[in-house]
């Protein structure tokens, strides 16, 4: 991926030689780093597509869960590591002078890039994939893998800049939308603005740096980025007040019906019966639930939340009635989730009374953002049947 660039004759003069500049110059003396060098040019077709599932694979493997120190940091390092990876690729591609240790650094930018973001969107597709349920939120998720799998067209050399800045935007942004809300411990539409405004703020500082060392000069140009960059805020903004985007950091780790969920010292006892098509492993409970009169449908749930993170939850019972072709409430109970324990906050709901039929229950924020949802169809129970049931205990 050779480029064409106009190299002012000053600039092959050393600048100003840090410890960096020592570094690069170092190793590009080392007969390794030129064998590695030739191989990468000449399998430079290859080296994105490998490099790209190179940070895919790294995700996939050391990955722990939102909130976690670690992960945070070295994603908030793929950040930085990628803004400057875009700055060196656009100052080559504007044929800037560039210090000789920045210089041997950029030959290694565009391959930089491929991993720095395969890392970071597959991170955000594992986190997200984690809070999102099989319901609108999901398309959020689905614009995720869509940009995940058009990484290697979207940051190549032939791209404009413009595009390379929207999805640094969109990079910076996803971070701060579930790195806010376990630093603040709590979530709601105003932490997701302020994320959004941040990343503005972060986008644009390095639309002004690249600007003054020459890149985006025209002031259409300039004022171009900052349309795409408001534009990408507008429409992640309307696909958070729509509940498209999925409720970080929040994750369902279980939900299921069940003929009942006690509390037995530190764990929840659950009943199921044995003939049920849902095994316990599934997270479903009865399904079907033969239901007697004197019987109470439990929906249990676990939660998980980073540490001393809190929020409202709600479980919405819903009964779906065929002459209206419509799901319609029949209740909302709300508890508050507390973050820290690694299996999830528990809690329980029931229902008596309830009458044949196909029912639902989505667990919600406080907001209405759904953060899963497990179906079930209630059987009257024959009175000349001898059920058998079976326990299982959740941590």
């Amino acid at each position: 991926m050779s480029s064409n660039r106009t190299v002012d004759s000053a600039s092959e003069a050393p600048l100003g030689m840090g410890s960096l500049g020592r570094l690069v110059q170092g190793l590009v003396r080392r007969p390794h780093y030129r064998l590695v060098r030739r191989l990468y040019h000449r399998h430079e077709t290859l080296a994105p597509l490998l490099l790209f599932f190179g940070g895919v694979t790294w995700d996939a493997l050391t990955l722990q869960r939102i909130g976690a120190l670690l992960d945070n940091v070295i994603l908030g390092g793929y950040l930085l590591l990628l803004g400057g990876a875009i700055a060196l690729t656009l100052l080559d591609r504007h044929g800037r002078p560039l210090p000789p240790s920045l210089r041997a650094l950029s030959t290694w930018s565009v391959g930089a890039i491929q991993f720095l973001t395969g890392g970071l969107f597959s991170a955000y597709v594992i986190y997200y994939t984690r809070s999102a349920s099989l319901t609108t939120a999901s398309l959020f998720l689905l614009v995720l893998v869509g940009l995940l799998l058009a990484n290697e067209w979207i940051w190549s050399r032939h791209q404009g800049g413009h595009l390379l800045i929207g999805l640094y935007f969109l990079a910076v942004f996803c971070y701060l939308t579930f790195l806010l809300p376990v630093v603040l411990g709590t979530m709601g539409f105003w932490v997701f603005l302020t994320s959004g405004i941040l990343s503005i703020g972060v986008t644009t500082g390095l639309l002004l740096v690249l600007r003054r060392q020459g890149v985006f000069v025209r002031l259409r140009s300039f004022l171009g980025a900052l349309c795409v960059i408001a534009l990408l805020f507008g429409g992640l903004t309307t696909f958070y007040v729509q509940h498209w985007i999925p409720p970080v950091p929040l994750a369902l780790e279980h939900i299921g019906v069940y003929h009942d969920a006690d509390r037995a010292g530190d764990a929840f006892v659950l009943r199921q019966e044995r003939a049920s098509r849902a095994w316990f492993w599934t997270g479903d409970g009865d399904d079907p639930f033969h239901y007697a009169p004197t019987d109470t449908v439990h929906c249990f749930t676990a939660i998980y939340a980073p540490t001393a993170f809190q929020a409202d939850v709600t479980h919405r019972w819903q009964r779906y009635v065929p002459s209206r072709d419509a799901w319609v409430d029949t209740d909302r109970i709300a508890y508050q989730v507390v973050g820290g324990r690694r299996s999830g906050y528990r809690g329980v709901t029931y229902k008596q009374h309830v009458s044949p039929g196909r029912w639902r229950v989505t667990v919600e924020t406080e907001a209405g953002r759904p953060i899963g949802r497990t179906h079930f169809t209630v059987v009257a129970e024959d009175p000349a049947r001898t059920p058998a049931f079976t326990t299982h205990r959740y941590p």
